[in-house]
């Protein structure tokens, strides 16, 4: 249903330096990046598998985070791993790695807060 989502950051440079370091543990790198000059005054890119950017960060009026993004996972060590690298680069927890089987029986996840008080996660539904 959703092609993509964008998130406005308060310091594109240091978000972005975050995002490459947690996001290819699930996978994902940047596939596409927008400068002020292509664009007229936004710079961002998007991050996703090759030739999809589904997730963009970029500059603009930031509003304060509070969004929540969730990022599949392929496996749990992934999960892991992303929670474990966030918080090494600056990352508050807001739930570590674990199941929630208030959600299905096999949905593992982990949530972070950003450095633009985003809720971030990463989830694996695979048993095991």
């Amino acid at each position: 249903m959703i092609d993509h989502i964008g998130l406005t950051v308060s310091d594109y440079a240091r978000a972005r330096a975050f995002y490459e370091r947690v996001l290819p543990l699930l996978g994902y790198g940047v596939v596409m990046q927008v400068t002020r000059e292509e664009s007229g005054g936004y710079e961002g890119c998007g991050f996703g598998p090759p030739g999809k950017p589904a997730f963009w960060i970029g500059t603009g009026d930031a509003h304060g985070g509070g969004t929540h993004v969730a990022f599949q996972a392929a496996t749990r060590a992934a999960v892991d791993a992303f929670h474990a690298t966030a918080l090494q680069a600056g990352a508050r927890d807001n739930g570590a790695p674990g199941l929630r089987a208030h959600y299905h029986p096999n949905y593992y996840g982990a949530f972070v807060i950003d450095l633009d008080g985003n809720n971030v996660e990463a989830v694996c539904h695979l048993p095991e």
